[in-house]
């Protein structure tokens, strides 16, 4: 004796909820890369490290500055045009680094863990995975770096009141120099993030980070004085540095001209991380 199952009335078959269609958004791509972004902890570490060493290197000029100035020491030729801005922003080149490494490793770090097939799987078109990584990082850093740069410059206001180099938020050029070095950041950030795609690896995308903002302008310095007057304004670090300075001369960019030169240097990261993203495989 055989038994069959009684089929599915339509009427049954109509009641069942019918699965909800989850399309690809750039919003949703942006909640992903931001949920993977905050899940790892030398997220939480290496933003940290960015954040000590804008207060703290700032902080650690203006005391070395000051106990100059009253101690009645020679001044090194470093301190000897320092300002308050200046002395405030001393620790964004140790910053970069940091915040520029946590880039390449956002992009790189899941090329080592074989995660960005996955990524890739849920985003088919790829490139909406770059610009949410690079939109959410470089938004990231713009705040922390803004804060660090901001407190910064109040604690040294602080500790420099009174003497030649203290500076307050009303002249000129200190709020246009603090923005600047808050926008420098985001977008090292965003190279780092570029080079990590690019590269596909995260020791890569170091190295050529750390080479390009450090050992190029070292290496440019060795040429003839007439070369170094045509290249090295237009290098990435110099470029970024033209965003922040106080004072410029004929041989540095303006600061909207540096702001330029280095988006520029930042978007053709961005396109060849693009291209290779969208011609290769993962």
């Amino acid at each position: 004796m055989s038994t069959v199952a009684p089929s599915q009335t339509p009427a049954a078959a109509a009641q069942r909820p019918a699965r909800p269609a989850y399309r690809v958004t750039p919003a949703r791509v942006l909640r992903s890369e931001w949920a993977k972004l905050w899940s790892l902890r030398s997220t939480w570490i290496t933003l940290g490290l960015g954040l000590l060493f804008l207060v703290a290197f700032g902080l650690i000029a203006a005391f070395q500055f000051k106990s100059r100035i009253t101690s009645g020491r020679p001044m090194d030729r470093d301190f000897a045009d320092a300002s308050a801005l200046s002395l405030s922003l001393f620790g964004t080149n140790f910053a970069q680094l940091a915040l520029g490494v946590l880039g390449v490793l956002v992009a790189a770090g899941e090329y080592s863990t074989g995660m960005i097939r996955s990524t890739l799987a849920a985003v088919p078109r790829r490139l909406p995975v770059l610009w949410s990584k690079a939109t959410v990082y470089g938004l990231i850093v713009l705040l922390l770096g803004t804060v660090g740069v901001f407190t910064a410059f109040l604690a040294d206001s602080g500790i420099l009141s009174g003497t030649r180099a203290a500076m307050t938020f009303s002249d000129a050029g200190v709020l246009r120099g603090l923005l600047g070095a808050g926008l420098y950041l985001a977008l090292v950030g965003v190279i780092g993030v570029a080079l990590g795609a690019l590269l596909r690896s995260v020791a890569g995308g170091i190295s050529v980070l750390v080479a390009s903002l450090m050992l190029v302008p070292g290496l440019i310095s060795l040429l003839p004085s007439s070369w170094q007057t045509h290249i090295s304004p237009y290098l990435p670090s110099h470029a970024g540095e033209a965003m922040f300075a106080l004072h410029h001369d004929a041989t540095t960019l303006s600061p909207a001209a540096g702001l330029v030169v280095f988006l520029l240097w930042t978007v053709l990261a961005l396109a060849g991380a693009a291209v290779r993203l969208v011609r290769s495989d993962a």
